[in-house]
């Protein structure tokens, strides 16, 4: 017997057979033939094929639109299949969205958050999927382009947006005749969310002032159908005539302000003065001029004050006035914020008095003592005219509106009053001086407040209007650099909506500053509700608006899906939640505040029209509620 090592031998040489012998044995010669050329002579080899395989491809142009044909074919057979190609469904109701056109900015949205919260969108999927949303058949891409922070005269490179984003885009993005049905699709998902409000509103609450969704009734706070009546200029640029209609009617039959009910100047100057004026000025119809002029007038006597700086608060009906009961003093904001109304209701009445009443007022505030470079304290004293609590600078409640006036009156006049904006410009540059830090590890630029002397770390989600009021600024003729300063302002917005869990910004907002953190933004317990709030939206048109970066207009698709994924209730209307961070129960509010319709909604409808004519930003001024109101002729 032969020893193991020979018969294993033996063996494996009888189960060769022929050909595999003859064919290793021609590899062999082939592989000797090759060693024995030269090297100079095997390299020419390699450069003669490398050569023809480049002449190959070169003389077949079709090939990539071949690739192309193969993806169009696996779209239709998505859709034989009954498959949507481009449709979003909501996890959490069932609802389809519209169509979304695929983006660069979207497809890697879920790369922006620090590293915890991309560790966690990378484990559980992309950002719509975080927010409850599954994305069907929607192309993918690679790459991400560069964080933006903002407020800085010069935008960093890491932090800033790429200097050839635009001329990437239109090489990346041919164009697409199917643009304008992309674009309709997201207005027609406004409009879709705006019959669902109004439908909660008509069901629940019709008439009254605001809806509570969730438990089917109503809230009251003036009683003068007060979401009616900031929703009638959305619904005629929304093209809702049904809707319009009905509203109408009830302005004209049921609408009256002869009530004896206090209500706040401010609040009722903004949402209802204001919306008759707008809806005036944008259908003609002398119904809301009227309404308009009754309001008007009946809140004249919030200004019969010792020092002409008016009261808070209006008994319409009885026509008295009174500050709160717990103090004299006024909201800087609040007073500083009416001018836009009452200038144009003056203007179409031919009445001074009303002009002159809230002119008063900015001339006051113009000569006080109190300012901090440009910033104003939050308070003023309605029986002696001046500020107090000195020593508190915010861009948040109480303060914000006051610098958003400035530039806007100043347009409104036709740019001729040059005291409002020296005190604008002065503020912008308090602000950058005083308010403007970096946070970790993202390097974003936000707006703090200042106490004192002491800075605080505090953003409210109230100055995201910002953004949107520099880059209004520059496009009238300001400087540049404020609209570099809109754009890195309007990141730190965003990233305040993506790195929460429910892709909706909190309230308020801190921003971490030590060096080593690995999150931004923190949001304390008390600060984590959402009250569907327009002002990232609001800013989020005016970028758009005047940079046409398609990518303004993909950051507000995402946080229009997070609403209807978080805040949306199914038997009509929208509500306030309580928790942001919390995806899986976000705890409602049962409160749909009248701004979502009058605001929220209309911005987003304005941020995804490609349509500068639509309410041009050359022929009228919002005013903080979102009314448009004209800008007066030069003559004037």
């Amino acid at each position: 017997m032969l020893p193991p090592s020979r018969r294993d031998f033996v063996s494996l040489t009888v189960s060769e057979s022929g050909g595999y012998t003859n064919g290793k044995q021609r590899r062999q010669s082939c592989w000797r033939k090759w060693k024995q050329l030269s090297r100079l002579q095997r390299s020419l080899i390699l450069f003669v094929l490398v050569l023809l395989l480049i002449g190959g491809i070169a003389t077949y142009p079709s090939l990539s639109a071949q690739w192309g044909a193969l993806s169009d074919t696996a779209v239709e057979e998505n859709s034989v299949e009954g498959k949507q190609p481009f449709v979003v469904e909501l996890k959490n109701q069932g609802r389809p969205l519209l169509p979304e056109p695929p983006s660069e900015q979207r497809r890697n949205s879920h790369k922006r958050g620090p590293p915890v919260l991309q560790s966690r969108l990378q484990n559980k999927g992309n950002s719509s999927e975080l927010r409850g949303a599954e994305v069907k058949n929607v192309e993918e891409g690679d790459g991400s382009k560069p964080l933006i922070s903002w407020r800085g005269a010069v935008i960093e490179a890491e932090q800033g947006t790429d200097p050839n984003a635009k001329e990437k885009e239109k090489a990346v993005e041919p164009e697409d005749p199917s643009a304008a049905q992309l674009v309709e699709s997201r207005l027609e998902a406004v409009r879709e969310a705006f019959r669902h409000a109004w439908k909660g509103y008509k069901d629940f609450a019709w008439g009254h002032d605001e809806l509570k969704p969730v438990s089917k009734s109503y809230s009251e706070w003036f009683g003068l159908g007060l979401t009616l009546i900031d929703a009638l200029d959305t619904m005629w640029i929304l093209d809702l005539k049904k809707e319009f209609e009905e509203a109408k009617q009830w302005v004209a039959t049921e609408l009256s302000f002869n009530k004896n009910v206090d209500v706040n100047l401010f609040e009722s100057t903004i949402r209802i003065l204001g919306g008759l004026l707008s809806t005036y000025h944008l259908t003609g119809d002398a119904l809301f001029l009227e309404k308009a002029k009754d309001i008007g007038s009946r809140l004249m006597p919030a200004f019969s004050t010792p020092s002409k700086i008016p009261y808070s608060d209006v008994n319409i009906g009885k026509g008295t006035a009174h500050p709160p009961r717990w103090t004299s003093d006024s909201t800087v904001a609040e007073v500083t914020s009416i001018q836009l109304e009452f200038r144009e209701l003056g203007r179409l009445t031919g009445d001074p008095k009303y002009q002159a009443a809230v002119m008063e007022v900015m001339q006051q505030v113009h000569k006080l003592e109190g300012k901090h470079d440009g910033l104003v304290p939050m308070f003023i004293n309605t029986n002696n005219g001046q500020f107090t609590h000195l020593g508190i600078y915010t861009l948040g409640a109480r303060a914000d509106s006051y610098y958003e006036y400035l530039l806007k009156q100043w347009i409104q006049g036709g740019k001729k009053e040059t005291e409002l904006l020296e005190d604008y410009l002065q503020a912008v540059e308090g602000i950058k001086k005083n308010l403007l830090k970096k946070s970790s590890p993202l390097g974003l630029t936000f707006v703090g407040e200042l106490s004192h002397g002491h800075f605080t770390p505090k953003m409210d989600h109230l100055v995201c209007f910002l953004p949107g009021t520099l880059a209004l600024g520059a496009h009238h003729g300001l400087a540049t650099e404020h609209m570099e300063l809109a754009q890195q302002l309007m990141e730190t917005c965003y990233q305040m909506y993506t790195q929460m869990e429910t892709g909706l910004a909190p309230e308020i907002a801190h921003f971490s500053m030590q060096t080593g953190s690995i999150q931004d933004v923190d949001v304390k317990l008390a600060d984590r509700h959402n009250l569907l709030r327009p002002e990232t939206v609001e800013s989020l048109f005016y970028l758009y608006r005047f940079t046409k970066d398609k990518k303004y207009q993909n950051w507000g698709w995402e946080i229009l899906q997070s609403f209807n994924t978080y805040t949306r209730v199914e038997t009509g209307g929208y509500t306030s939640i309580n928790n942001v961070r919390d995806p899986k129960y976000p705890s409602p509010r049962d409160k749909m505040e009248s701004f979502f319709l009058g605001e929220t909604l209309k911005y987003f409808y304005l941020l995804f029209s490609d349509d500068p004519n639509l309410i041009s930003l050359d022929k009228y001024v919002f005013n903080t509620e979102a009314h448009p109101l004209p800008i007066w002729p030069q003559a004037e």
